[in-house]
Order: C-alpha cells, then sequence, then structure tokens
C-alpha cells in the first residue's frame, strides 16, 4: 500500500507543477496586457484567431485570478504530495479536494464544452483521478 501513495505523490507533484506554470503563464499574459494570449492559452484547442479581441479590463482581471487560482492549487497540490508519500491522511484528502474539484470544474466546463486539447489539461484531469483513487485506495485499505 506504501506505494500506492508514493505513485500518488509523484502523480500530485507532477499534476502541482504544470498547475503552478499555468497560472504563472496566465498572470503572465493579464500582466503584460495580452488577455488574449492568456484566454487562448487555456482553450487551447480553440482557434486564437477566434480569441483576439480588445477585451474589457474586468475580463483581464477575471482571467488573472483564474491564474492565480491556478497557480495556489498547484502549490497546495505540490506541498501536500510530500506528505501524501507518508500516508498522511490530511494531505490525502487536501490534495484530493483541492486538485479534484479543480480539475472536477476543468472537466465540466473545458473538456465537456470542446476548448480544450488532450495534452496537457484532459492529461492531467486523468492524472488527478488515478492520484486520487490511488491514495483513497491505498488509506482505506490500510485503515481496514
Amino acid at each position: 500500500m506504501k506505494n500506492l501513495f508514493k505513485i500518488s505523490a509523484v502523480l500530485w507533484i507532477i499534476w502541482g507543477l504544470v498547475h503552478i506554470l499555468a497560472g504563472v503563464l496566465t498572470m503572465k499574459g493579464i500582466l503584460s496586457n495580452d488577455i488574449s494570449a492568456s484566454v487562448s492559452g487555456i482553450a487551447d484547442a480553440v482557434d486564437p484567431a477566434t480569441l483576439q479581441f480588445d477585451y474589457p479590463k474586468a475580463a483581464g482581471a477575471i482571467i488573472g485570478q483564474h491564474g492565480f487560482n491556478l497557480f495556489w492549487i498547484g502549490i497546495v497540490t505540490f506541498l501536500s504530495a510530500f506528505w501524501v508519500w507518508k500516508g498522511n491522511k490530511n494531505a490525502i484528502f487536501l490534495a484530493a479536494i483541492t486538485g479534484g474539484l479543480a480539475d472536477l470544474g476543468y472537466f465540466l466546463f473545458m473538456d465537456l464544452g470542446g476548448y480544450v486539447n488532450f495534452m496537457p489539461g484532459t492529461l492531467m484531469t486523468i492524472v488527478s483521478s488515478a492520484a486520487i483513487i490511488l491514495s483513497f485506495w491505498a488509506y482505506f485499505k490500510m485503515k481496514s
């Protein structure tokens, strides 16, 4: 069972790093006043030419907040992974709630909407799902 915690931890580390990077890149686009680049980076299956607009500053603020959320969610799951490795119950549930709910929203609105490519977004949803399943399985198996 301990190997399942370790595999889950590695998956959360990868997931966390990808989301930290996505958050930084999204916020960078907003801070450089290129809202279109940030939107195109998020909705990567959409033709970038169709997303070129003179977005209002409020839209930039919303996308900037999204980038910040990606960043902190990535940090939380990345840090939780080091305790998931040890089978810590609180870290297992913190990573699952934080990363899992973030990816649930992504799946419902981005994946099902057809706005994203498989790589990296959908793959990261699979990674977080696998991390949750493995760590929960190991935790509840060891508990019983």
